[in-house]
């Protein structure tokens, strides 16, 4: 029994300092989360690369900072009392009790209140910045559609339509060229994500929210929707294509450009126009204003489709339009329940959308 006694004992005493282990341990993780190399296409708030992002990021550190010094001062007090205050052998006294310290109260009421001031201060400041940050003349608008389960691209002032992969000018401080994102949503709740470009927005429907980015380095971002809007929420997938001044004008000639007709793809086309594809897709120059789903007519240009579920490759295009469930369970896109031949030459037709 004695044993026992000693086993529990020590089994007690271990414990406070077995879940102060695990909390150092959950520390130094997140600091090397925070301190670890992020390439362009991985999302982490801890490398931004736009205004807004830069910002909620310098926020961050300063949340960080506060609550890892309140961390270490009480682990430091658990540590202090585990050790001073510890049952010792034969020793069934009871510690000296302190109560009713007018000090001690002042103190834990007024500290509390100040750390929360700080940070509700320095938030603020932040969210004024972002959302009051003037519009300058040369920024690009876009209006983003959330749709189930993909995005809805367009540039109002361009006359481009486009999905999924949104392009946009480097910005610099000698020529700033922001780009303003006006969010809409066509049936749910949806969240406008892009980690290192700037904060999560929501999209709702019959309301119009408002964002900004004006990122500093070319490259591909990588966003996500981060409001559950359905069954495929996980799969509504965002690029953000961060081009060169004259790689989005370039990019900007191209998607203005109508569909090329192709007289080698003529079946394929004439197998799109007589089946439900034209109810829900547009393609320029064609009977197709569909409007359900995405724009088909610079297809190609893009390196994903189903909204970034798989890379826009001919096979993948195929096995799409045939079953798009086995790339997106719960898609809204049907199966066409085409033949092998009807189904390869629509393929190909769509591979001429350039």
């Amino acid at each position: 029994m004695k044993d026992t006694g000693q086993k529990t004992n020590r089994a007690r005493r271990a414990g406070p300092v077995i879940g102060i282990l695990l909390l150092l341990v959950q520390v130094f993780v997140a600091v090397c989360l925070c301190s670890a190399e992020t390439r362009p296409g991985i999302p982490s708030i801890f490398k931004p690369e736009s205004t807004p992002a830069d910002s909620i990021y310098g926020l961050s550190l300063l949340v960080l900072a506060i609550v890892g010094f309140i961390f270490a001062f009480v682990v430091g007090l658990l540590v202090y009392s585990i050790s001073k205050f510890r049952r010792r052998a034969n020793d069934n006294s009871e510690p000296p009790q302190v109560y009713g310290s007018s000090q001690i109260e002042i103190a834990w009421t007024v500290i509390p209140v100040l750390i929360v001031l700080v940070l509700f201060m320095a938030t603020a400041r932040v969210i004024h910045a972002i959302q009051d940050a003037p519009k300058p003349a040369g920024a690009v608008d876009v209006t983003v559609i959330g749709h189930q389960f993909w995005w809805e691209l367009r540039y109002p002032r361009l006359g481009i339509v486009t999905a999924n992969e949104l392009h946009v000018p480097v910005s610099d401080p000698e020529h700033p060229s922001p780009t303003f994102l006006k969010l809409l949503s066509a049936d749910t709740d949806h969240s406008f994500w892009v980690p290192r470009l700037a904060g999560k927005t929501d999209l709702i429907p019959n309301r119009v929210n408002n964002m900004w980015i004006d990122p500093h380095d070319a490259g591909v971002y990588v966003g996500q929707c981060a409001q559950y809007c359905g069954i495929q929420h996980a799969k509504m997938l965002l690029r953000v294509y961060v081009d060169s001044r004259d790689q989005f004008d370039r990019w900007v000639r191209d998607e203005k450009k109508s569909a090329v007709a192709d007289r080698a793809t003529e079946e394929g086309r004439r197998i799109f126009e007589a089946t439900a594809c034209i109810n829900c897709h547009t393609i320029s120059g064609t009977v197709a204003d569909g409007r359900f789903g995405p724009d088909l007519t610079h297809l190609m240009s893009r390196d994903t489709i189903a909204s970034g579920a798989a890379p826009n490759t001919r096979e993948n295009l195929r096995l799409w339009i045939q079953d798009p469930d086995s790339i997106k369970p719960g898609a809204l896109m049907p199966a066409m329940k085409l033949s092998d031949a009807e189904l390869d030459a629509l393929v190909r037709y769509l591979e001429t959308l350039r």
